[in-house]
């Protein structure tokens, strides 16, 4: 991803965005507390040079590694970050969910049909040369107990969900080309 970065930079490559889903893992933020690290030998832990704190990934979980040039784009770090949440909540709409951004917290959130609001989708990027990289996780179908090991994103007051959890049954495929769908509408073609 970092070579992609720099070949992105320096212009002998395209803007790319990468689908993954991870094996089980936890990964650290430049921000992570060392407390909000529950469960430190339940699955590997990765310094991921990513903003943000703690967080889990994992089978059933939609990982995309978006890697833009902002200089064509605005040079606006905090209208990126924006414009991904509203690439996941137009995704997510596709769907049937509702969800929404919360003052003061990154990341994608739903209410949950019993009360309370749970997180669906976190966000982690990071800037090199004005190129972004790491990127967005949506909870699809995860173990959501894996969760557990961690304060993800340093939220204690709050659950995380997943589409599965709301009663939405969709497949990586389906969310894939709701997500591309909704990232070209708002940003223009990227190859995925």
């Amino acid at each position: 991803m970092e070579q992609r970065n720099a070949d992105i930079s320096n212009g002998v490559a395209a803007e790319q965005i990468w689908l993954l889903e991870h094996p089980p893992l936890y990964t650290a933020g430049t921000s992570a507390k060392s407390d909000d690290l529950l469960a430190p030998n339940r699955f590997d832990v990765f310094d991921a040079g990513r903003g943000g704190q703690y967080t889990y990934h994992g089978p059933g979980q939609r990982v995309a590694y978006v890697m833009v040039d902002l200089k064509k784009r605005g040079r606006d770090i905090r209208c990126f970050v924006s414009q991904m949440e509203a690439v996941i909540i137009d995704a997510l709409s596709r769907f049937g969910v509702e969800a929404d951004r919360r003052e003061g917290r990154v990341g994608v959130w739903v209410n949950m049909p019993n009360g309370g609001e749970a997180k669906i989708a976190a966000l982690g990027v990071r800037v090199r040369k004005w190129v972004t990289y790491h990127g967005i996780s949506i909870n699809v179908a995860p173990d959501l107990s894996h969760f557990g090991g961690i304060v993800p994103c340093g939220i204690a007051e709050h659950g995380v969900t997943s589409l599965n959890n709301l009663g939405v049954e969709a497949d990586m495929s389906e969310v894939d080309a709701a997500l591309l769908s909704a990232f070209s509408k708002r940003f223009g073609p990227v190859a995925g």
